[in-house]
């Protein structure tokens, strides 16, 4: 059977793998997106899974990245871990890593929001404060229109994760950034 990790567990083993402060912090903030999103959608009873797979997906892209998401799979799988959490966040590799394609509302949510949690970080860089309570969705838009503009987030990755769910790539825009404002004002309490 396999076994269930816990949030401690996963911090430390995404800390093993990782010591990049943007790296953890990105993890944190999917993780947080991932939550928010697990609420939004009524998967609250999911929400520590899903928090969980945001978490941990990039686990072996600081010391892989040629091999980012195979790396991981071997990771988890020499843990036994879950075989759902293992899928949930290869999945998100999909089209670029693997042809792990994500068909859960979850892992449709991981693979759209990742990159764009990353564009709007970037976004948020450029303002005074360097916060993403500053970040409007106009300017989001504007940025997301400059392919020059935090070119290694993928604009392509970002619109296949808005047609996976079936949403306007407005709304996932606007949803994202209220996520990450709404993680944003949690770390200030």
């Amino acid at each position: 059977m396999a076994k269930q990790i816990t949030r401690d567990e996963a911090w430390a083993l995404l800390k093993e793998y990782n010591q990049e402060p943007f790296h953890l912090q990105h993890a944190k903030t999917v993780e947080a997106v991932m939550g928010w999103y697990a609420d939004k959608l009524g998967y609250g009873d999911e929400k520590d899974f899903w928090k969980l797979v945001g978490l941990l997906h990039d686990l072996d892209y600081e010391k892989w990245p040629e091999q980012h998401c195979e790396k991981t799979r071997e990771i988890m799988e020499s843990l036994d871990l879950s075989p759902r959490l293992i899928r949930a966040i290869v999945s998100h590799g999909y089209g670029h890593r693997n042809d792990v394609k994500p068909e859960h509302e979850m892992e449709k949510v991981l693979y759209a929001t990742d990159e764009l949690t990353g564009l709007i970080g970037a976004v948020a860089l450029i303002h005074p404060n360097k916060r993403v309570n500053e970040v409007s969705l106009k300017s989001l838009k504007k940025k997301y229109k400059n392919l020059n503009f935090a070119a290694g987030c993928s604009r392509d990755v970002i619109e296949r994760g808005a047609q996976m769910l079936d949403w306007p790539l407005e709304q996932l825009m606007s949803d994202t950034l209220d996520a990450m404002k709404w993680y944003e004002a949690q770390q200030d309490a």
